[in-house]
């Protein structure tokens, strides 16, 4: 109905391609994103429903829903008002094995609850209570309209509407910056300079860096399912990776993603090799965009050349001037930027992509005030075989996402062990040359082991 319907216009380039992958493989879920907190306290279940209802309420993206049929291009419609479905359910008188059993298949069929585009909200909220005063709780949503920016920033004002509301104060409604605001920011670039540079950057790049080498199964022909399996480095080697980089005015992010680009070398026989990286795709030029709720990351490629005779710390300075320089073309959508390549346009111009989560979510998680949040997990599902992520902290995660019908669990655990081996040994000698931290990676880990480690370690990380 138009008296519904508040506002209209166009998708960004990423929200394109997630359409996109959605509608091509709707069975699949793709970009379906599961955030689970485990919390405690004395829940006002009234309370936490009204605050997600402001809080759609205050961002516009959260009443957006999508429109393509009859159309040349997809156009995205923010309605007047939306209803977010928020579920309670009491398990406290069940035993906590089959309350462990019963919320794995929970979260296993929420996840094939795939969400209509055409629909505002694509996202739903359930509270399980477990004991007296501890609850699960389960936020599902399409990754068309939040990023990992955006959920911080979302649970903060869930946080301080549901304060408010326990304490009978009135929460003035606020309205947060407009996601019609980065659209518009997009139109205003220049295309044909960021045409100029991704076609520097992806020259004499004919064919993405394949990880059929790994692979089990042939990587187009079957359908795809994704597990996630961490490790976790030693807050010794954490804090001595984090001590290098200030030194040397490096980012986590850029130890991980070399660690990354000489495996992936390795692993290819190649010493020319491609991977993605996402990045924030928040300007500096445009007002409010730390504060926007909504969906502006982009996956981008990264064109690394790895000459076995360089030096380590020159060549990650230059790798992350290289990360610098993309960030300044980051707008343009990648089905123009492959176009900048020689790859053909049915082939994904990278297999595996690296992300690292740098939002700061942990500190105001820790103060809900009178709840308190004790774990957070998350699933999440893309079209490409391999995801790298870094989760900061005082120990260093590096956790790998991937199609299971591809990759043998001892094979992504090798992976990881591999990552391992070349974070601490950057650690130890950072002035090696390339060639001899590339040797490290012949050695095999000690995947019995592991394979007991990840047992004891993981939670609700493959269910």
């Amino acid at each position: 109905m138009k008296e519904d319907i508040q506002d209209i216009y166009p998708l960004s380039p990423i929200q394109h391609g997630i359409l996109f992958h959605g509608l091509h493989a709707p069975e699949m879920g793709l970009y379906h994103i599961q955030l689970v907190h485990t919390f405690s306290g004395n829940l006002n279940f009234a309370a936490f429903e009204y605050a997600w209802q402001q809080v759609a309420t205050r961002h516009t993206i959260l009443r957006t829903s999508f429109y393509w049929e009859e159309l040349d291009k997809p156009l995205q419609v923010v309605h007047q008002q939306v209803k977010v479905p928020v579920e309670y359910q009491d398990w406290r008188g069940v035993k906590p094995l089959e309350q462990q059993e019963r919320f794995k298949s929970f979260l296993e069929c929420d996840r094939l609850r795939h969400f209509d585009f055409s629909q505002a909200p694509l996202m739903r909220v359930a509270i399980i209570q477990i004991q007296e005063d501890t609850y699960y709780l389960v936020w599902s949503n399409n990754l068309i309209i939040l990023d990992g920016w955006s959920y911080p920033l979302v649970l903060k004002d869930v946080i301080e509407i549901y304060e408010a509301y326990c304490r009978g104060q009135d929460t003035p409604l606020l309205i947060g910056s407009c996601f019609k605001n980065y659209i518009k920011w997009l139109k205003q670039q220049d295309s044909a300079k960021a045409e100029k540079f991704w076609r520097q950057q992806l020259s004499g790049v004919k064919e993405p860096t394949s990880l059929i080498n790994l692979c089990s199964n042939n990587l187009s022909n079957i359908e795809k399912r994704y597990e996630d399996i961490k490790i976790t480095l030693s807050e010794v080697t954490t804090r001595n990776l984090d001590s290098l980089a200030k030194q040397h005015r490096l980012t986590m992010s850029t130890l991980v993603q070399g660690a990354w680009a000489i495996l992936l070398s390795h692993y290819s026989s190649k010493n020319d090799v491609v991977y993605g990286c996402t990045t924030s795709g928040r300007p500096v030029d445009l007002e409010g965009s730390e504060s926007m709720v909504g969906e502006m990351v982009n996956t981008l490629p990264v064109h690394v050349k790895i000459d076995m005779d360089e030096y380590l710390l020159p060549w990650l300075q230059q790798l992350q001037t290289q990360l610098i320089d993309i960030r300044e073309y980051e707008y343009y959508p990648l089905v123009n930027i492959q176009k900048c390549s020689q790859v053909l346009g049915n082939v994904p111009l990278f297999e595996s992509f690296v992300v690292f989560e740098n939002q700061k979510t942990g500190k105001f998680l820790e103060e809900w005030g009178s709840l308190n949040i004790s774990e957070k997990t998350d699933y999440y599902k893309t079209n490409y075989p391999l995801n790298i992520v870094g989760y900061p902290g005082s120990e260093l995660t590096i956790g790998i996402n991937y199609d299971f019908q591809l990759f043998d669990p001892a094979t992504i655990i090798n992976i990881l062990e591999h990552i391992k081996i070349l974070l601490e040994a950057i650690v130890m000698n950072p002035k090696m040359r390339l060639r001899e931290l590339l040797r490290l990676t012949e050695q095999k880990p000690h995947t019995k082991l592991l394979m007991l480690e990840k047992e004891m370690s993981l939670d609700f990380n493959l269910v």
